[in-house]
């Protein structure tokens, strides 16, 4: 959301059979926003080796990496949570001091382990010291949501996201590669910054997010709408999308390749990958009073053969 900006929420009134419809905004409760955690698969490592066992930390649980620490009687962990527990052993309750476990980081070095997203699909099996340097790359790995109108935590694949998004936000989802958006607001003059709620598309079976929203760029007041992907970005750019706004013969169009939700709202939104709107210019086209926004953006997306 833009800094400084309201949430704001989308009722859609369908005009017609097609997907010409209107959006308005109200304020977002703030006791509206989710809070639980997304149901994606992803495991932790687990295996009846008791060597892996050893390598897991007894305070988070998680796998330790250098250093890893011990006390004088023997029990390990990691150096985050050395820090957390304030020099004291959890378990014996003896002071930690800076006794490192060698011989356990050397028997690390001798191990493969599975990726921690291979309940999602990822099969590939590294050393020991390489799995978190791929893991922060796997194109297996968690989705942030893409909601945009509050701060919202939850991650998963994108099945687990998609229902997240339609249960816990209430976003609408729609199916088709065509869109017609019309977008209301009063008082325009007034909001500075404000987000819309975004709307999902179900096309070539997969999921874009048309965002829309107002903010500052430089001194300008403007309004912008792009797309992002539900999905990677090499998976994104086998897809392209339009968008078009215009009124009293004059149009402004945008054709560009939809972002993957990798990249945050904010990112995207910053890079000005999108159509950019004028204010003064959507108030044109919105009528000739320029006291209520009243912006038509239609669209459309294709998959590149």
């Amino acid at each position: 959301m833009a800094p400084g900006g309201s949430a704001l929420k989308e009722a859609l009134e369908s005009n017609s059979t097609g997907l010409d419809y209107e959006v308005k905004m109200a304020k977002v409760e703030a006791n509206s926003k989710p809070t639980k955690s997304g149901s994606g698969s992803i495991g932790k490592f687990h295996s009846s080796n008791g060597v892996y066992e050893l390598l897991e930390c007894l305070v988070c649980t998680n796998l330790m990496y250098p250093p890893i620490h011990q006390c004088p009687n023997g029990h390990t962990l990691c150096s985050s949570c050395k820090l957390r527990v304030q020099n004291t052993c959890p378990t014996c309750r003896y002071e930690l001091g800076n006794i490192r476990c060698l011989a356990l980081e050397k028997v690390a070095e001798s191990l493969e382990v599975p990726c921690r997203y291979q309940n999602l699909g990822c099969h590939d099996i590294f050393p020991y010291y390489s799995k978190l340097k791929h893991e922060q790359h796997c194109r297996f790995r968690s989705y942030n949501c893409p909601y945009a109108g509050s701060e919202c935590s939850v991650t998963g694949d994108i099945p687990t996201l998609v229902d997240h998004l339609k249960d816990d936000h209430k976003v609408d989802m729609h199916d088709g590669c065509t869109f017609n958006h019309r977008y209301v607001k009063s008082n325009p003059h007034e909001v500075e910054n404000a987000t819309w709620m975004l709307t999902v598309f179900n096309c070539f079976g997969r999921q874009f997010c048309l965002h829309f929203e107002a903010f500052q760029l430089g001194m300008a007041p403007v309004y912008m709408a792009f797309l992002r992907f539900m999905g990677d970005e090499n998976e994104a750019k086998k897809f392209s999308y339009s968008l078009e706004v215009g009124a009293h013969s004059r149009k402004l169009t945008w054709q560009g390749i939809p972002r993957s939700i990798r990249d945050s709202h904010r990112k995207v939104r910053d890079s000005q990958d999108g159509l950019i709107i004028p204010r003064n210019l959507a108030l044109y086209f919105s009528g000739s009073d320029k006291e209520e926004l009243k912006l038509r953006v239609t669209g459309r997306i294709w998959k590149e053969e």
